[in-house]
């Protein structure tokens, strides 16, 4: 019998078991009060000091210091030479990726309208993106291509006018891939700064960035505190937890299939989450097996290792109508249907960020170029947000044009509600409408 260690073992069936389920979900980031206070002063410095700040703030927390403000902006040049120095494959790999996300995301374009009621009034919704958008992407500890194609395509699909990504360049090194993916999603401006100075730029503006509307895209606990702070000036995408995948499987996957998706997740980090549900009690032993053989050959293993101690789980249900059950309650980032019929439990499924449908749809693939976005809710929040689009991009201005020869009633029914409300200057100014020309 594999080490019970590894991963938990859980049944659905069993005294305590939901309990114990919520144990598992529990994800309650405590607020630090340390970074709270190192970002708001952060915050305040760019804000007040503007350049001169920033500049500071690159030096301290990235390692190098640019001469200026110009120093820190990567021309387009300077990406599209990135893009012809990286090798052919990732080239073409990212430029069928991006063809793939705009495919995807074009589809979520919303038009504005109009319509006539009976009484001859124009009703309806313009549609409008956003002036300016600022993409953050993470580039401390690895290099994400794909979050600039995910944050920056739906972006420029909605037709922003400017885009401007920011990433931080531990040391002034810059990342051939982050380059070669922002020449090919078309950024406007691309600065290597990050952090918490770099929302602070975003949110507040410099001599040098003017402020955008909206900030997008992931970042560590400093990133993630300083777009909570920023919200209100500006928009922001979400803030996102720990990376989860929920696999329901009817036991007739491939072992290997299922232990390689679980690990996909739990390698981001050690809060990361992988769950596998299934009613085969002799598939969970072999999935079982499977991580004790497979996990000492992984390049992250200590990180897998911890994220399924910590946080992963093997469940046996009794049926797949209970993982339907389970799914809308944990309402998972990623929830991959590894079944013989994935659309008969379609319908069943309220709450999930995406949703793979069949034995080949391996989360994986659409992290990077399946098309749709990976910019997706995590720690239950699927019941009420969903995956980043287009429709992030735009905002809608309601429609009211009133006919003068039809006014009258819409007045009379104003002038009423005004006055129950207590509202005199609201009545009045319906009333006043009443059998003008």
């Amino acid at each position: 019998m594999p080490d019970s260690q590894t991963i938990r073992r859980l049944d659905a069936g069993a005294s305590g078991f939901d309990a114990e389920l919520d144990r598992l979900l529990a994800w309650n980031e405590e607020q630090n009060p340390q970074v709270e206070a190192a970002v708001a002063d952060i915050l305040q410095s760019v804000r007040t000091g503007g350049d001169a700040a920033l500049l500071a703030c690159t030096a301290r927390f990235d390692g190098w210091e640019p001469a200026s403000a110009g120093a820190l902006e990567v021309s387009p040049e300077e990406q599209k030479a990135a893009l012809a120095r990286i090798p052919a494959p990732m080239r073409e790999a990212l430029e069928r990726a991006a063809a793939r996300i705009r495919s995807y995301h074009g589809r979520q374009v919303q038009q504005s309208w109009q319509y006539h009621d009976e009484d001859g009034h124009l009703l309806g919704q313009q549609v409008r993106p956003l002036d300016r958008v600022g993409v953050y992407v993470p580039g401390g500890k690895a290099a994400y291509p794909s979050s600039v194609l995910m944050n920056v395509l739906p972006a420029r699909v909605a037709g922003v006018p400017e885009v401007v990504l920011v990433a931080p360049s531990p040391g002034g090194a810059r990342n051939d891939f982050v380059l070669a993916a922002a020449a090919i999603a078309g950024v406007d401006r691309f600065l290597q700064v990050g952090g918490a100075q770099a929302v602070a730029a975003l949110a507040y503006g410099t001599e040098s960035v003017r402020p955008v509307d909206k900030i997008v895209g992931p970042g560590n606990i400093y990133v993630a505190t300083a777009k909570r702070m920023v919200f209100g000036r500006v928009a922001i995408d979400m803030i996102a937890g720990p990376s989860e995948i929920l696999v329901v499987c009817d036991g007739q996957t491939d072992p290997h299939w299922v232990v390689m998706d679980l690990f996909s997740q739990a390698e981001h980090d050690e809060n990361a989450q992988s769950i596998l549900i299934s009613p085969d009690a002799a598939f969970l032993d072999a999935v079982h097996a499977e991580i004790e053989r497979c996990l000492p050959e992984m390049t992250r293993a200590d990180i897998i290792r911890q994220s399924l101690r910590e946080r992963g789980a093997l469940i046996r249900v009794p049926d797949l109508d209970q993982a339907v059950t389970l799914i809308n309650r944990i309402a998972p980032e990623h929830l991959e249907l590894s079944v013989a019929d994935p659309q008969a439990l379609l319908p069943g499924i309220r709450h999930a960020g995406a949703i793979f449908l069949g034995r080949h749809a391996a989360e994986a693939m659409g992290d990077y170029c399946a098309g749709p976005n990976h910019v997706l809710p995590t720690a239950g929040t699927a019941r009420f947000f969903s995956p980043l689009g287009v429709y992030d991009f735009q905002k809608r201005s309601s429609l009211i044009g009133l006919a003068p020869g039809a006014v009258d009633a819409l007045a009379r029914d104003a002038e009423t509600l005004a006055t129950g409300e207590g509202l005199e200057a609201h009545a009045r100014s319906a009333a006043c409408r009443i059998g003008a020309e």
